[in-house]
């Protein structure tokens, strides 16, 4: 299986996010990402395109600043590791996890469990 494992835990390769390219896909991810509480509002493709993890974004776990400040490229690289905005994380995204099983079709849902659900074990590469 490949894989492009993010600092976090995610795997973008199977991500509607990463792989959505046209119009139409990103507007149905933008929805997607509205419906399960990761936006606020329904974004412009613009915003919802993924441009990747980077040094400029604002992580919602705070893990860029973090492994910055580590000086490592992955969470799982550092000393501190697990720590506990790991804890945190994984904790959250249970709740992510549950949400998404309540508003997703069987299809929606399978696809974010490959990209988001297995931060744990992914971390453990």
């Amino acid at each position: 299986m490949d894989e492009r494992i993010t600092l976090c835990g995610d795997n973008c390769i199977e991500c509607p996010r990463y792989n959505a390219h046209s119009d139409e896909e990103l507007k149905r991810v933008a929805e997607l990402w509205y419906r399960v509480g990761w936006r606020n509002s329904i974004v412009s493709n613009k915003e919802i395109s993924c441009s990747g993890c980077a040094s400029h974004k604002q992580c919602t776990y705070n893990l860029v600043e973090c492994i910055k400040e580590h000086n490592v490229e992955k969470c799982n690289q550092c000393s501190e590791f697990p720590c506990l905005k790991i804890s945190d994380m994984l904790k959250r995204s249970e709740e992510y996890q549950k949400k998404c099983m309540e508003v997703c079709t069987a299809q929606e849902y399978e696809s974010l469990a490959k990209t988001f659900f297995d931060k744990e074990n992914n971390l453990k590469k």
